[in-house]
């Protein structure tokens, strides 16, 4: 099967949405089939190169994700015309993806991971207009008629159902974990990570990733000096990306810290590579993932996959996707994070059994969907 994958971000671009499609399309062909990618060209990125049998073909799009709906164009419609399906997902490589479905009479999927509308303004600091046209602009992209909506967990899917699709257009497969990278049997308790930021003696809680408005990361920072009263002997670590694009919200969160005096008890360090952050999980008593909205929630799974106590909010799919040890407190409620916080210091949590989120199972569950088309 040819198959031709449309997305504004990939590797090296970190994010869920990434991670999904780098599995899924390296998936596809380690199953023996061909995969092209387009995507936007970022800085010291090939226009075009192999990674791991996938053939990457990178658009300059000037660093623009809009423009990148506009210039994909050629270079989809000349790649859709062999390919027999096109898969996408919100937002920028949509657009593009299903005009090229459209005009080489070729089945286009969608992979959506959380809808916002009706949520701009709430989940977002945007003004009153720019969430009424981020609003608009979603509804626009979900309305166009794809062949396939898969959504990645059944909080997405209700909303895109309450939103107005078609229950028979729309299919739910979870993401997946790499489980030979995230197996907590090849760590141990990494204290050199504690020496070398002087934590040793200290309950530490963890919240890493990048800093985007639907993250909570400003809610965390706002319960610290609440924790702090019941664990004295408490600090926030927290990992954010450095990435430009989150540059307005990193320095307003480093800004909440001064203005809140919490400079001793929150330490910011940088983030690092993907492949090094299960050291960190494990050099931590807590995680704690305090979104206000989430499609799946990668940060949730890759915590609880390494075996330290979670705590995250009840946004989106995340009560749908935590097990193992943890505690649900109510999103953009400080004084339950903090509470949520302080009972894990005690070792008082809820625990069920771990659940499993497999890529081969995914990766045979948009085979299934794409032959069905076919059909």
């Amino acid at each position: 099967m040819k198959i031709l994958f449309v997305c504004e971000n990939y590797i090296p671009h970190y994010g869920g949405a990434e991670v999904v499609f780098k599995n899924l399309a390296e998936g596809f062909v380690k199953r023996g089939h061909n995969v092209v990618l387009i995507t936007q060209l970022l800085k010291n990125t090939k226009k075009f190169e192999i990674l791991n049998g996938v053939k990457i073909y990178r658009i300059n799009s000037f660093g623009s994700r809009y423009l990148f709906s506009f210039f994909s164009i050629p270079k989809i419609l000349k790649f859709a015309k062999g390919s027999d399906v096109l898969q996408t997902t919100s937002f920028n490589g949509a657009p593009p993806a299903w005009i090229a479905g459209l005009l080489r009479g070729k089945k286009v999927i969608i992979t959506v991971h959380e809808l916002w509308i009706g949520k701009w303004a709430s989940v977002t600091n945007f003004s009153k207009w720019k969430a009424w046209i981020h609003d608009i602009l979603e509804r626009m992209i979900y309305a166009l008629p794809f062949d396939k909506y898969v959504c990645v967990s059944n909080s997405t899917k209700n909303d895109l159902l309450k939103f107005g699709v078609k229950e028979n257009k729309v299919e739910m497969v979870y993401n997946g974990m790499e489980y030979e990278f995230w197996d907590p049997k090849k760590y141990t308790k990494n204290n050199d990570i504690r020496k070398r930021f002087d934590l040793q003696e200290k309950f530490v809680y963890f919240a890493w990733g990048r800093p985007g408005p639907s993250k909570g990361h400003e809610y965390l920072i706002k319960s610290v000096q609440l924790i702090k009263e019941q664990i004295p002997n408490s600090k926030l670590v927290l990992m954010l990306s450095t990435s430009p694009q989150y540059k307005q919200k990193y320095d307003q969160l480093l800004q909440l810290i001064d203005d809140l005096g919490l400079q001793n008890d929150i330490m910011v360090i940088p983030p690092v590579k993907h492949l090094e952050l299960a050291k960190y999980l494990v050099a931590f008593d807590c995680a704690v993932v305090p979104s206000i909205a989430e499609g799946f929630g990668f940060n949730c799974a890759e915590a609880m996959t390494m075996g330290i106590p979670v705590v995250t909010s009840d946004a989106g799919s995340l009560p749908e996707i935590v097990s193992g040890k943890h505690l649900v407190f109510k999103s953009k409620n400080i004084v339950d994070l903090a509470k949520k916080v302080v009972k894990i210091s005690k070792k008082e949590w809820d625990e069920t059994s771990l659940k499993r989120f497999e890529w081969s199972e995914g990766v045979s569950r948009y085979l299934e969907i794409y032959e069905g088309l076919m059909k």
